[in-house]
């Protein structure tokens, strides 16, 4: 199966530029938790996730309203796929990386983003196993003491 028969295509992309305040706007209205961030020319050069919200910005006592995003994005080393990959390249990333959500990029343009949500949609057509160890591996599960028996 390739990444394009699972993705989301409706696909939520920032500007370096927008504050903080409006991208978890964005974030709530939209249901999401996750944004790639983009330049003029769509290209990813960050993603923002809720989590980079609360400790990159409101933990630090940042004014959410004034911060741009571009001051709390992840934008070292950003985890893409294409979407004529093979799901389970995908999958691999995923894991290796413990990234919960991965853009999905053709000519150098976002054009969906693949989730742990929609590996778990696909799980009969995926396998099960594959994707709860793929989900395992990317929440660190076997290897959190606190999961040990």
């Amino acid at each position: 199966m390739k990444v394009k028969d699972c993705m989301s295509n409706n696909v939520c992309c920032v500007n370096p530029n927008n504050k903080v305040y409006e991208v978890a706007k964005i974030m709530c209205d939209k249901h999401i938790g996750c944004v790639p961030v983009c330049d003029d020319n769509n290209c990813v050069v960050g993603i923002v996730t809720d989590r980079d919200i609360i400790l990159r910005s409101i933990a630090c006592d940042k004014d959410v309203k004034q911060t741009p995003v571009s001051e709390i994005m992840t934008c070292n080393n950003i985890c893409t796929c294409g979407g004529n990959d093979e799901i389970y390249e995908a999958q691999n990333k995923m894991a290796q990386n413990q990234i919960r959500r991965i853009p999905v990029v053709e000519n150098n343009q976002v054009v969906g983003i693949l989730t742990m949500g929609d590996l778990a949609h696909f799980d009969s057509e995926l396998g099960r196993q594959e994707v709860c160890t793929t989900i395992e591996n990317i929440c660190n599960c076997k290897n959190n003491p606190q999961n040990a028996e």
